[in-house]
């Protein structure tokens, strides 16, 4: 009897863990389809809509780093709850009257998935640690689904109950996934109520450089957990890693702001938008599970990386030229692009660093500044279009960041020195 408890058990702790990944997206994948009704019932000008998704991206971004201090003080378990409960309101609030509850909502919303996205590595390390690259996996596929679920859902959705009702029916979600999390710590014994053993050490804790017994303890920093940052913020490796990590980041939220409003402006229905959306959405999963298999056996990645972002530039230049010739061409084709882009990105940063905790340095330095650079993209996309009056100047503009992209991931992607083919 205790070894069926002790399975269901875990099969409630990978069903939270699953439904609690399926949150990660949808808040910010399902505005962008509703966006031409929000900004109508609303009355945004298009700087207005695209700053919704900015303000969400921003959060993601600046508020990252407080996620590991708030797991030290109340556990990684506890943390992922709140961020989930901090979810529920936050979309909930996003769907309620007025300018400043939208803005208000999109930045707790915001928060919350900053905190998830910080503290769901650790807890694969923590629940799964004999299957990490599978959770991994599952964690980043599902993410990724969840956009694409959210992006084909809530045009139809919003036909049968409004727009405020569809896009609040995230909170739904949330609140789901933050009871079966529960549900599941508590059939397996976890001490929710205190943190675990530290999982999301200090970024120091494998430094060569940290003190060792015999040194001085009175010459140890009075922060310490912040050398490595300044260190790798030191080192001229860094810096294309950041870059393509922020620009990959930023081509691919400007379209998952904007994208379905172009289409629309060229003439397809709003829910074939949100389809096509979702589409894109939906192959990135290939890409990012397979393109990561082969590119990690390789010296150098930077023939992937040509590809991706050749793939990336494609669909921007079909939805330019002509979108709404086989537009699910171009959204394929984009699809490819960008999730072997982001697959790309995250796995350069764990090649690049010599080990686990500068893994963890690298990935907060280049993820937070990555999502800081990424907001600005559905905010300058709105007002390109606001000032030109149409959506070529802003689709240029984009993809002479596909072009800048492109340039700092072929950086990014040099072998480093001394790495064995």
């Amino acid at each position: 009897m205790r070894g069926i408890a002790a399975y269901r058990g875990n099969l409630l702790l990978v069903g939270g863990f699953v439904l609690a990944a399926l949150n990660l997206r949808p808040a910010l994948a399902g505005v962008s389809p509703l966006l031409p009704a929000i900004m109508r019932d609303l009355g945004l000008s298009p700087a207005g809509g695209g700053a919704i998704t900015t303000v969400m991206v921003a959060c993601l971004g600046l508020l990252a780093p407080a996620a590991p201090a708030l797991a030290t003080r109340i556990g990684l378990d506890r943390t992922l709850l709140a961020g989930l409960l901090l979810l529920a309101a936050g979309v909930a609030l996003r769907s309620a009257d007025g300018v400043p509850a939208l803005y208000c909502g999109a930045a707790l919303a915001g928060t919350a998935i900053a905190v998830m996205n910080v503290v769901m590595p650790g807890l694969v390390k923590q629940h799964f640690p004999g299957r990490i690259g599978l959770f991994t996996g599952l964690y980043v596929s599902v993410m990724v689904g969840g956009a694409a679920m959210a992006s084909a859902a809530m045009v139809p959705l919003a036909g049968q109950v409004g727009w405020r009702a569809a896009a609040g029916s995230a909170t739904l979600l949330a609140l789901l996934a933050a009871a079966l999390w529960w549900v599941a710590l508590t059939r397996q014994g976890q001490a929710i109520a205190s943190p675990p053993p530290a999982v999301l050490t200090r970024p120091d804790a494998q430094d060569p450089a940290a003190p060792v017994a015999g040194r001085d303890r009175r010459s140890r920093p009075r922060d310490p957990g912040h050398r490595p940052y300044a260190a790798l913020l030191r080192a001229p490796a860094t810096w294309p890693v950041m870059a393509f990590m922020g620009l990959q980041s930023l081509t691919f939220y400007v379209l998952l702001a904007w994208l379905p409003t172009v289409f629309q402006a060229a003439g397809l229905p709003a829910d074939e938008a949100g389809y096509l959306l979702g589409l894109t959405n939906l192959v990135q999963i290939a890409a990012a599970l397979v393109v990561p298999l082969h590119a990690g056996r390789a010296r150098s990645q930077t023939p992937h990386v040509v590809v991706a972002v050749l793939l990336t530039i494609g669909g921007y230049l079909g939805v330019l030229l002509a979108p709404t010739t086989t537009p699910w061409l171009w959204m394929i084709v984009l699809g490819l692009g960008q999730g072997a882009s982001i697959a790309l990105a995250l796995l350069i940063i764990t090649l690049r660093a010599p080990d686990p905790a500068s893994v963890t340095a690298l990935s907060a330095v280049a993820q937070s500044s990555g999502y800081v650079l990424a907001a600005i993209g559905p905010l300058a996309f709105g007002l390109l279009h606001e000032l030109s009056g149409g959506w070529t100047v802003p689709l240029l503009a984009g993809l002479g960041a596909c072009a800048l992209q492109l340039a700092s991931g072929v950086l990014a992607a040099r072998p480093a020195p001394g790495r064995p083919t």
